[in-house]
């Protein structure tokens, strides 16, 4: 299982700039499903929806100010507990919420520890670092690893809507970027044989900006490609708190009983 959360990317721009993508979708080889992100729209409180599918009034992960390592169990702790590897290649948040608070730029950048919730992860810490490196991380985890379970989370798209907007060239020259990424990679997974995930954790308002309400802040894209899902593009919206149990079920683990219980489309076997 790959998880892919692209920061920041919007329904529209994945729609509209994802080209490789919604060819998979038009080909019938994947699904596209528009998520309707949790509240508040902000990424630390999001990463732990996504990561454990739990609310923001359950898990008390509200703002993007560090308070804390989560007191959830996350995906990483549930494969862990069923004898499974896992690996991330992902914002430094993430390191904090589930392996070790505060993070240390020299200590935590590379973690191979599997007594921890993460057994092996490579954490960045500026929002500049480039998706081609990131996912260049990613892919060597996974060769090194071979982890069954695997996160990925490049923040170029994000970076790029605060600074020009969701409506610029700039930020949709990082969504380009980050599906010709995918371009290279995706098909060596399908060959091995891997579930592929790719969401976001919010969108953008226009002014550049998230946290709020807008349906552009919470409309959110859903690819899924593999054996389990029934190709095409769905219009109903989903819930975010959908795709950790999603996970679960595809990994064959027990969820939580913190963990939301709802059914997600597109769901063949």
């Amino acid at each position: 299982m790959i998880l892919v959360i692209i920061d920041g990317l919007t329904h529209a721009g994945a729609c509209s700039g994802m080209g490789y993508l919604n060819h998979l979708v038009e080909a019938g080889r994947a699904a596209r499903l528009l998520i309707k992100a949790e509240l508040p729209t902000l990424s630390r409180p999001l990463y732990e929806v996504l990561l454990t599918g739990t609310a923001c009034y359950v898990n008390n992960i509200a703002s993007n100010y560090p308070a804390g390592m989560s007191g959830q169990k996350s995906l990483f702790h549930l494969t862990g507990e069923k004898g499974l590897k896992n690996a991330a290649a992902a914002y430094h948040w993430i390191s904090e919420l589930y392996n070790r608070h505060p993070f240390d730029p020299v200590r935590d950048r590379e973690q191979d520890d599997e007594s921890r919730a993460i057994q092996h992860g490579r954490f960045y810490f500026d929002d500049s670092y480039p998706d081609s490196h990131l996912f260049s991380d990613g892919e060597l985890l996974r060769i090194k690893q071979n982890p069954d379970f695997l996160l990925i989370h490049p923040m170029g798209v994000d970076n790029a809507g605060h600074l020009y907007g969701p409506d610029s060239g700039q930020y949709r020259q990082k969504i380009l970027e980050a599906d010709a990424m995918l371009g290279r990679l995706v098909p060596g997974w399908i060959r091995e044989g891997y579930h592929v995930l790719i969401t976001a954790d919010h969108g953008f308002s226009p002014d550049g900006r998230h946290g709020g309400t807008s349906p552009e802040e919470r409309r959110v894209p859903f690819f899924g490609i593999g054996p389990s899902f029934i190709p095409g593009a769905y219009q109903e919206e989903v819930s975010q708190l959908a795709v950790a149990p999603l996970i679960c079920n595809l990994l064959k683990i027990s969820p939580p009983a913190a963990m939301a219980s709802i059914q997600f489309p597109a769901l063949g076997r």
